[in-house]
């Protein structure tokens, strides 16, 4: 009698009947399909990533073998890697070195958000910007160089838009004023990609939108840090179309996951979104872009499936250095480029 616990299996369908299979899989059994972000995105020899709870584990495997499936298990304990990134070791969020080598909850980052603003008076404030679906508070971190007269510049950076873990209603990332609602995204309120009723429907695209909207001729960069995959990805997302800019949006991103494989010999793909992965319209960056923002970014980071969504704690360090090196990175050329007086605000 075999005791199974929760499992991720990487599958690949190599025809259109084992892809029908597959898709068919991934919505049913209580399965979580991690990658691709929809079964439509499901194609020949694409590798699915899928998360299978214990008490269909046998029913799944069984079925892959039937249809001769080829598939292998990437993680095998997920419930202890799930305790691993809820686990609180203190009731001070700062006390210790080890803060940013774990993950946080909502209350843990609103104190160390109160912390920053009162520790650093001169360079950072926050601004209520809306609440959510929730009614929590939306808030953005601003953080100022030293003083000066001058007009400066701002970069916007956003995490965390569409959590797997909070996936009830509206995919934020397909909600946005970008080719709406059209291939890539779902008018169906159960599917991961559910495009929302209308544009900004939702309370946190929404503040998101009107916030920049109204700072549109500061902000000149746009960062948006996803998980997972390692990809450094510009507009568009929302169509083939290339954008104006195009050659020099590769050669930034190119530079970036050159420096990320130089110094921590770690691989990321790197181009425009639709044509490095899939469609995906109604995303912020292509919104952005397309309101002025000309340098708008996505970020994929680690990993590329081994851990997938549940990334241990340990890599939380080097996730960020990777991360902190292409922003800095792309920045940097920004500013040069344009010779701004002084560097953006983040």
């Amino acid at each position: 009698h075999l005791i199974y616990s929760d499992q991720v299996l990487s599958i690949i369908a190599k025809t259109p009947a084992e892809v029908d299979i597959l898709r068919n899989m991934s919505t049913q059994h209580e399965t979580v399909l991690w990658q691709p972000a929809s079964a439509r995105h499901i194609k020949p020899d694409t590798e699915v990533h899928l998360y299978i709870p214990k008490h269909h584990v046998q029913n799944v495997t069984d079925l892959l073998k039937t249809h001769l499936l080829a598939h292998r298990v990437l993680l095998q304990d997920t419930q202890e890697l799930i305790a691993m990134q809820t686990r609180n070791h203190t009731s001070d969020p700062r006390s210790s070195e080890t803060f940013y080598e774990r993950y946080h909850s909502l209350e843990d980052i609103y104190y160390w958000i109160n912390r920053t603003i009162t520790d650093n008076p001169d360079r950072a404030k926050v601004i209520l910007i809306g609440s959510s679906y929730e009614k929590r508070p939306l808030y953005v971190l601003k953080l100022s160089g030293r003083k000066s007269n001058d007009a400066k510049k701002a970069m916007w950076i956003d995490c965390g838009i569409h959590a797997r873990d909070d996936c009830i209603g509206t995919d934020l990332n397909r909600n946005f004023d970008a080719n709406w609602c059209t291939e890539g995204a779902s008018d169906y309120p159960c599917e991961e990609i559910y495009c929302g009723q209308f544009p900004e429907s939702e309370p946190e695209s929404r503040a998101v939108a009107n916030f920049l909207r109204s700072h549109k001729d500061t902000v000149k960069l746009y960062f948006s840090i996803h998980s997972y995959s390692q990809m450094l990805l510009f507009p568009y997302s929302c169509s083939y179309e290339q954008a104006q800019n195009h050659d020099e949006l590769l050669a930034l991103v190119q530079e970036a996951a050159q420096n990320i494989r130089r110094y921590y010999r770690n691989q990321y793909k790197y181009g425009a979104g639709a044509k490095t992965i899939y469609l995906a319209p109604g995303g912020s960056d292509d919104w952005a872009y397309k309101m002025g923002i000309e340098y708008s970014f996505t970020f994929e980071l680690q990993d590329r499936g081994t851990y997938g969504f549940l990334l241990p704690p340990s890599y939380i360090t080097k996730a960020s250095k990777e991360a902190a090196l292409a922003v800095k990175g792309i920045t940097l050329r920004v500013i040069q480029k344009k010779q701004w007086a002084s560097p953006p605000q983040s």
